[in-house]
């Protein structure tokens, strides 16, 4: 009898045996799948992250590399009658700004300036007054351009080998030069000797220019650097 049953404990080790090794096969390809989606989850988010990376980076270099310089400013000294009252002050003012090194091109139409003193701040845009050149017979001679209101600058082109800027179009790229104008009569009423001002030249992408300064003191000169 005991041999008679030995077989069917045998079967049973075996029985055993195999069930273990079915259910460990289970759970390593349980392992494996989880692996996999936890690999391609972490794929997604690093290729994610890279592109982000690579976003960043190129606006950075943007704002960084590019920019405009504001290269000189000069101001005109008259006497002109605002509202019946004549004043004896600076009235007109130009701004010579170029490109920095690393901006693709600047589209004038969407530049902002602003001009503030201690009681007011004006803010200025294209106001699609354009000459093509200054006049032979000084910058601030030359037709029109300064014949603005108090929210308007106008455009006197200076030195654009490509002729990329026209008064439809008014871009200047990299080495190019313009003038801006400025009426300080409708900013300011003109501006006296000693008077500070500060102002930015803002573009849509990349650093603005900065200035600061004191408008000298009155005297024979008509035409004075400001900056």
């Amino acid at each position: 009898m005991w041999m008679q049953k030995k077989p069917r404990l045998l079967n049973y080790i075996f029985d055993t045996e195999a069930s273990i090794g079915i259910g460990a096969m289970i759970v390593f390809i349980a392992m494996v799948l989880v692996a996999g989606i936890a690999a391609s989850v972490l794929i997604q988010t690093s290729n994610t992250l890279e592109a982000q990376a690579m976003k960043t980076g190129a606006e950075t270099n943007d704002e960084v590399g590019a920019g405009i310089r504001v290269y000189q400013i000069i101001g005109q000294h008259s006497n002109r009658n605002i509202s019946g009252t004549f004043y004896s002050r600076y009235h007109n003012m130009s701004i010579m700004i170029t490109p920095c090194s690393g901006t693709d091109g600047i589209d004038l139409s969407n530049v902002v300036i602003t001009l503030a003193n201690d009681s007011k701040k004006c803010i200025l845009s294209y106001g699609n007054v354009f000459a093509s050149a200054p006049s032979q017979n000084g910058m601030f001679s030359t037709s029109g351009v300064f014949d603005l209101n108090a929210g308007e600058f106008g455009i006197i082109r200076v030195d654009d080998m490509d002729n990329s800027c026209t008064a439809s179009n008014p871009v200047i790229n990299q080495n190019d030069k313009v003038l801006i104008t400025v009426n300080l009569s409708a900013c300011f009423n003109g501006l006296p000797g000693g008077a500070d001002i500060r102002g930015m030249v803002i573009i849509e992408k990349g650093a603005p220019g900065i200035f600061l300064f004191r408008t000298p003191s009155l005297s024979s000169k008509t035409v004075v650097e400001f900056f």
